[in-house]
């Protein structure tokens, strides 16, 4: 079982990127499999080969209008795959509005890639595999007009060269809270409740952007969800295999965050959902994780 998300469709050659990459070591579990946050760095090549190079990208930026990452889908297989082997990248994105009322309120870019890699793991005697898919991944980024007045920072309409005023396809984007909710059909297995650990971020915490990575808040989020199965005397030998995270506020170098943790259990999956929110108790994300042996 994965969290939903938009399938993956055919590209535009000047949409979409073939691409390889190497793994670190942290990047796969003991075992080879890939872990959920070593997958959207695979949206690099997309980057690079495609998006910066499309018109359309380098002329809305040049307007000041910006895709902002507002939500991350990601899924790893149980598939292992060696480290020490290239991994292929297929990659792509598109664009997509939002109505309420057949009016249109918002514009997006949406992106996905699909990691494949050589079977197997390192070690004496292991047997190379073929090339085997290991993860997947869907990011939802909205538009938006990063530095002008509050008032004037929705995007409705892409007025530059190499992008339709308004894209065609249609995205019913899902409310952010959505991913602090248990999957349909899942039962709560306790409450709501803060982590003892307040975390405090450093800039070795922070990227290019002037703010906290994106990924950091996912490994945050799971170290809580460790010490919560600790407490709740549940198995510790588990790894995340799927990640659902949707973005609410940056945070910055001195900032001070508290993960608020609840598990679920479905079909016999062990997971938990929740946010992670700042002094002041507003969430900067919301968070949900399903945990595999």
């Amino acid at each position: 079982m994965l969290f939903p998300a938009p399938p993956m469709p055919a590209f535009p050659s000047d949409q979409g990127s073939d691409s390889q990459s190497h793994l670190r070591y942290e990047d796969c579990t003991q075992d080879g499999r890939l872990i959920p946050i070593a997958i959207p760095p695979s949206l690099g090549g997309l980057f690079q080969n495609a998006i910066m190079r499309h018109a359309g990208a380098r002329n809305s930026i040049k307007a000041g209008i910006i895709p902002i990452l507002t939500r991350q889908t990601i899924g790893s297989l149980d598939q292992p795959i060696r480290i020490d082997r290239p991994i292929e990248i297929r990659a792509g994105f598109d664009l997509a509005h939002a109505k309420e009322n057949g009016e249109v309120t918002r514009l997006f870019m949406r992106a996905w890639s699909e990691v494949h890699g050589i079977a197997g793991r390192i070690g004496p005697r292991q047997v190379e595999g073929e090339l085997s898919r290991a993860g997947t991944l869907f990011s939802e980024y909205t538009f938006t007009r990063l530095f002008a007045p509050p008032d004037q920072r929705r995007v409705t309409r892409l007025e530059v060269e190499g992008y339709p005023a308004v894209p065609e396809a249609s995205y019913d984007a899902p409310p952010p809270k959505t991913a602090q909710e248990a999957p349909a059909g899942a039962s709560w297995l306790d409450e709501l409740a803060p982590d003892p650990a307040e975390i405090v971020f450093g800039l070795d915490h922070t990227d290019a952007n002037q703010h906290v990575n994106s990924l950091v808040y996912i490994r945050v989020f799971l170290e809580a969800v460790q010490r919560r199965l600790a407490t709740a005397g549940r198995p510790l030998k588990v790894r995340s295999q799927a990640v659902d995270i949707a973005y609410r506020k940056p945070c910055f170098a001195g900032d001070r965050v508290r993960s608020h943790v609840r598990l679920f259990e479905h079909e016999g999956i062990l997971g938990a959902a929740g946010h992670v929110s700042g002094v002041d108790g507003k969430p900067r994300c919301y968070v949900r994780v399903l945990l595999g042996a």
